[in-house]
């Protein structure tokens, strides 16, 4: 049975954040609130993490996972971006924008592209997900919390509890939780491409 976590949106509880990043050091899935809307996330190292939330959104091996990062230092620890990429990257970041960049060789291989060798990456605009990121020092594995067979993400933490009480093991909710998954760039290629629309403006890599 999960365990729920009802946290301040603007000054979330220290105690229950330490809380949390327990479950996630111990190997545990959460669910968490981001600025696009809620996603699941384990600890980078957390092979069995991994496998659940392909097994609960039912993805296949060329799913781009996400590396939720607390700040561009961190991002740039697993990601190379080159001076224009940069720049752009820096002008949209915090905020509800996923980009897809060429991997490090500090980078999961597993959450690895198998042809393309390229990790989504972003930085949230979210302090809750903020306050989380800083108390683990590294980023969360991370994948939007979209169904299958579903349209549109679940937006409420208590529903989300309901219906993955058995499947992860701690729901955070602060009650203010965008409802949009992120808007993907893949930035590997010449071109900036945009893979899916979502919250953050596109038009700024158009």
């Amino acid at each position: 049975m999960a365990k729920y976590f009802d946290v301040h949106p603007e000054n979330p509880q220290r105690r229950t954040i330490g809380q949390v990043a327990e479950i996630v050091r111990a190997g545990g899935l959460i669910v968490y609130p981001t600025d696009s809307c809620f996603a699941l996330g384990c600890a980078l190292g957390n092979r069995d993490g991994l496998d659940r939330i392909r097994s609960i959104r039912q993805l296949d091996e060329r799913h781009h996972f996400t590396l939720m990062c607390e700040d561009f230092a961190q991002l740039g620890h697993f990601v190379r971006v080159d001076n224009a990429v940069f720049r752009a990257v820096k002008a949209a970041t915090p905020g509800s924008y996923t980009f897809i960049l060429p991997a490090t060789k500090e980078a999961p291989r597993r959450l690895l592209h198998p042809k393309k060798k390229t990790v989504g990456v972003r930085i949230p605009d979210h302090v809750v997900a903020q306050a989380l990121l800083a108390e683990l020092g590294e980023p969360l594995l991370s994948s939007t919390l979209l169904l299958p067979h579903e349209d549109k993400p679940l937006t409420q933490g208590w529903e989300i509890k309901e219906q993955l009480d058995h499947v992860v093991d701690a729901v955070i909710d602060s009650g203010d939780c965008g409802t949009e998954p992120t808007t993907v760039i893949d930035f590997s290629g010449r071109e900036p491409e945009i893979v899916r629309l979502g919250a953050g403006d596109p038009s700024r890599f158009e």
